[in-house]
């Protein structure tokens, strides 16, 4: 496959998930890191994409810029990557879609659902890929767990069962620390704190799993620091279109937990579980049978799994590498739409733009939900109904 061209809009020094899109884009050689508009200081941003080894005609001061310059060029990127703060997404986005490049936007998506739904049908109607980090899906093991279970090898999955809880905002003296205020402030999170901020992880793991979408959710929300005006806890009860019944418990506040994401999956035959914090194992147990722990590496796991594996049984590739392994697959889907052919099947499996309207939509039911006392919502977006 031919080296793809590879620009980045935010994730600057300093950023949270810049470095993890940094290391994953170009871990496997698929992407050269060729254009940046890194910052919303436009000089910290042009002398840092330097640093990072973007030509200086290619640093760009700011995305609007760095749109205006690659649409321009006729070795434009194939590739940007949206990694701004979340009120952001949907306006760049929109406006690479709209001007032909292919996307990697951050979670979340958008802020709204019609937002979301503007997304889906630009992407569309475009003919370019938007797809949206929720990288751990893309961990070899969940790729392993989800083939399992769509080869019925537990049945039919009656129960599935996710959390991401952990507990670093639980100290109330840390109320006033930028990096912790914002996610609980409706004019930067928006609507939601931590269902938007962690939730939707585990509900996304909980469908790309099991094959199947939420279809109404019951939730309670609570802000148990005080001071805060969006939910630092939920507990949200779903069920699916198949009939799978689910629950979901997502904390901010529950000292003890560190990253705190795992899944279960119950069917009529079996059950399997993965935790995030022990990546290379599936927990796995058939009815009436002895657990066995699955291992990453080892012979026969699904091709699904072996592809995005790069290194031997017992080491783990963690969190940049599960990051790298959407890039391999948005490399696979882009590379085969300019050879003409086919992409592998395997590949397809990245977060699309309807995850991510997906994602949003539930989030705002479960806002719904919480006001109303626990009430039943459907949890579909207008446009999925």
């Amino acid at each position: 496959m031919a080296q793809l061209s590879w620009g980045m809009v935010g994730g600057g020094e300093g950023s949270q998930i810049g470095p993890a899109h940094r290391l994953g884009a170009r871990a496997d050689g698929h992407f050269a890191f060729a254009a940046a508009a890194l910052d919303a200081n436009p000089e910290k941003g042009r002398a840092y994409a330097q640093t990072l080894g973007v030509a200086l005609d290619r640093a760009y001061g700011d995305w609007r810029e760095m749109l205006a310059g690659e649409r321009a060029r006729e070795d434009r990127i194939d590739l940007v990557t949206v990694a701004t703060p979340n009120a952001t997404h949907f306006e760049i986005t929109k406006a690479f879609l709209e001007a032909g490049f292919n996307v990697l936007c951050e979670k979340p998506m958008t802020m709204t659902v019609e937002e979301g739904e503007d997304i889906v049908r630009i992407a569309e109607a475009s003919g370019r890929i938007c797809a949206v980090n929720y990288c751990y899906s893309a961990y070899p093991m969940v790729r392993h767990m989800r083939a399992l279970i769509a080869a019925g090898e537990i049945g039919k999955v009656r129960l599935v069962v996710a959390s991401f809880s952990h507990g670093h905002h639980a100290d109330a003296a840390q109320a006033d620390n930028p990096r912790v205020r914002w996610r609980y402030d409706p004019a930067m999170a928006g609507v939601s704190g931590q269902m938007a901020d962690c939730g939707i992880h585990a509900l996304h793991l909980a469908s790309f799993v099991t094959g199947d979408e939420v279809e109404t959710l019951s939730a309670d929300f609570a802000s148990l620091v005080p001071g805060r005006e969006l939910e630092d806890d939920a507990m949200v009860n779903f069920r699916m279109l198949g009939g799978t019944v689910g629950r979901l418990w997502t904390s901010t506040v529950a000292i003890g937990r560190q990253h705190g994401l795992d899944i279960q999956v119950f069917g009529e035959t079996g059950g399997m579980r993965w935790a995030q914090e022990q990546p290379n194992q599936v927990y796995y147990q058939r009815l009436g049978g002895r657990t066995e722990i699955i291992e990453k590496g080892e012979e026969g796991l699904t091709p699904d799994a072996t592809r995005l594996s790069r290194v031997v049984i017992g080491s783990p590739e963690g969190f940049p590498l599960a990051v790298a392994n959407i890039y391999v697959d948005l490399a696979e889907a882009i590379g085969a739409a300019k050879a003409g052919r086919a992409p592998d099947p395997a590949a397809l499996h990245y977060p699309k733009a309807a995850d991510g309207l997906r994602s949003m939509a539930a989030v705002y039911a479960a806002v719904d939900s919480a006001k109303s006392g626990g009430a039943w919502v459907d949890a579909r977006p207008p446009m999925f109904r």
